[in-house]
């Protein structure tokens, strides 16, 4: 990959990468970091690195850059993390709309939720997700089935409480 393919790979994907990390980590602040890193391995790399093969390359580190910190993050906080149920109170619009589904999003553990997000919001094949993410074709899809069905019961449910 040559300087310039950097550049345009810069421009291309910066923000698909970010908004893909700062879903997960929901931290704007961490989800920079994580991206700046995963470009600057991008960069460091970009000899071994196909020009046509970036933009996967560089969803992989960021994601393996996410987990990394997503663990870090777990080691150090002292404590406790306790869960709000959520109850709707306020069904005012799409504001209101997108909360919910942020909140149906943060139940799902952290590879059902990246899953989700690359499929669903990214728009990527099964294949390129288990290439992203290390696992294969078929664990790809189960995780995912399963994803979308907490997600439908969640959803669901809050759909009674209203």
């Amino acid at each position: 990959m040559t300087e310039k393919e950097f550049n345009e790979c810069v421009t291309n994907y910066a923000d698909n990468v970010y908004r893909f990390i700062l879903k997960n980590l929901r931290h704007e602040a961490d989800a920079r970091d994580v991206v700046q890193t995963a470009f600057e391995k991008l960069w460091k790399n970009r000899l071994e690195v196909e020009a046509g093969k970036s933009k996967s390359y560089l969803f992989t580190i960021a994601y393996h850059q996410m987990i990394d910190h997503l663990r870090k993050v777990k080691r150090v906080q002292l404590r406790e993390e306790f869960r709000e149920e959520t109850r709707v109170s306020d069904t005012g619009g799409p504001h209101h709309l997108k909360k919910v589904l942020e909140t149906a999003l943060a139940r799902l553990n952290e590879t059902q939720r990246s899953l989700v997000l690359l499929k669903d919001y990214e728009g990527y094949s099964y294949e390129e997700i288990g290439q992203i993410t290390g696992l294969n074709e078929s664990q790809v899809k189960v995780y995912l089935h399963r994803a979308r069905i907490q997600l439908k019961n969640y959803l669901v449910s809050l759909e009674n409480l209203i």
